[in-house]
């Protein structure tokens, strides 16, 4: 890494750094800048990876665009479809070069959290980050009290070099203290989930930013976030548009409207649809997890008892585990369901476009009843999204979270929504 570094961006999830591919993907379709050919790109041990197959075809969808308000989904034309779609079948797998200026000229940022199954898949999108010919930097933030300290201390000079900074979490207290040095002329904001929408809904409000699961309860919790309001606070004026002359940039699949001087560019997975698939269709359903349970929003017998509902009514065969969900609860639902667990090792947007996937995909309220639409376009997957009983909630969780959960099904585009009593609650 140098300080001299255009664009920097840090990611913490898988789910982080493919859209960081997206959006690179999505602005070098809008600057119009072509991928040069036979360079070579650096990984973080130095060693050169070179490159020399012909260029991608012209992305022919509206990715990239900037928006007036909320999101819309590409229609299912001709446009809309990659050169593999139309074909009835995958495209190659391209392996371009790397880029040179613009967003091209960017360094990634792994902050990996100490869970092994999201490093297991932050490390295999980052090899495909690699061979996009971008630069990827793995460094260790957590694992132990000094290693945020010694984080900091190594990229500092960079965040205060670089131009342009591309955050996967506004909410991280470590990427809101790398904010702090930060001298960039422009700050994006990639989707992190759902948690995207709760973000510029605070940013908007003027409220300090915080995690809409959390409820912040205990003397301990408010005694850390009451030495830690210095840092976010600066974070949120460097996040605010139109502070210092900053630009500031959502780039988003979520239904989000921009605040005053905030862009809103589109991610509608173009990059994700041009390098794979389109996916062959099995004739079952496949269910996809969520880690409502982990983060204490649902009680875990209520959940098991909605996942078996689902399975009986539509005949699902799969289950896709989201990457927190732990082993034992993983364990009770296959017992209990028949269900087959498959632990995804790329994001599930990669994992879906991939192949083979079910006709229908069945959600609960989460980030791929907004994302899975656009990724699979033009395929014949129906997502369907499953909403939250009240009942299934548990007595810690937060006030707001059926709220935001219902907002999150409420807003999805393009899906089937299924009524909470299609999977009852336990007991």
């Amino acid at each position: 890494m140098t300080p001299s570094t255009s664009t920097l961006a840090f990611v913490e999830s898988p789910v982080q750094l493919l859209n960081v591919l997206e959006w690179a993907h999505a602005r070098r379709a809008d600057d119009g800048t072509a991928r040069p050919h036979g360079a070579a790109a650096r990984a973080d041990d130095g060693t050169a990876r070179a490159h020399d197959a012909p260029a991608r075809a012209a992305d022919r969808t509206a990715a990239g665009r900037l928006l007036d308000g909320v999101p819309s989904r590409p229609e299912r034309s001709a446009a809309a479809t990659t050169p593999g779609d139309r074909a009835g079948g995958p495209r190659p797998r391209p392996r371009p070069g790397p880029g040179a200026s613009g967003a091209q000229a960017l360094t990634i940022v792994v902050l990996p959290p100490t869970d092994p199954m999201s490093r297991g898949q932050l490390r295999r999108v980052a090899a495909l980050a690699r061979d996009e010919g971008y630069t990827v930097h793995w460094q260790e933030a957590r694992g132990g009290a000094g290693a945020p300290f010694r984080a900091f201390a190594a990229l500092a000079a960079d965040v205060r070099g670089a131009e342009r900074i591309v955050v996967g979490d506004p909410f991280s207290r470590f990427v809101q203290l790398l904010l702090a040095p930060a001298r960039a002329a422009e700050l994006v904001v990639v989707d992190d989930g759902t948690a995207t929408m709760e973000f510029v809904a605070q940013l908007g409000r003027g409220e300090r930013l915080r995690r809409w699961h959390r409820t912040g309860s205990g003397a301990g919790a408010r005694v850390r976030e009451l030495a830690y309001a210095p840092v976010s606070g600066t974070a949120r004026r460097r996040l605010t548009p139109g502070g210092g002359g900053r630009g500031v940039e959502v780039f988003t699949s979520m239904p989000v409207t921009p605040l005053p001087g905030m862009d809103v560019r589109l991610n509608d997975f173009a990059w994700t649809r041009a390098r794979f698939g389109p996916p062959r269709l099995t004739r079952g359903t496949d269910l996809v997890g969520t880690s409502l349970v982990e983060t204490g929003v649902v009680d875990p017998a209520r959940y098991r008892a909605a996942v078996l509902a689902l399975t009986r009514e539509h005949g699902a065969t799969r289950y896709f585990a989201h990457r927190r969900e732990s082993p034992e609860k993983l364990r009770a639902l296959s017992e209990a369901t028949g269900l087959e667990i498959v632990r995804p090792d790329l994001p599930l947007e990669l994992i879906a476009r991939r192949g083979p996937v079910g006709r229908t995909i069945v959600s609960f309220p989460s980030t791929v009843v907004h994302t899975l639409p656009y990724a699979l376009i033009g395929t014949g997957v129906t997502v369907a999204v499953c909403q939250v009983d009240p009942r299934w909630l548990t007595a810690a969780a937060s006030p707001r979270a059926h709220g935001f959960l219902a907002g999150v099904t409420d807003t999805a585009r393009d899906v089937r929504r299924l009524p909470a009593q299609a999977a009852p609650a336990a007991g």
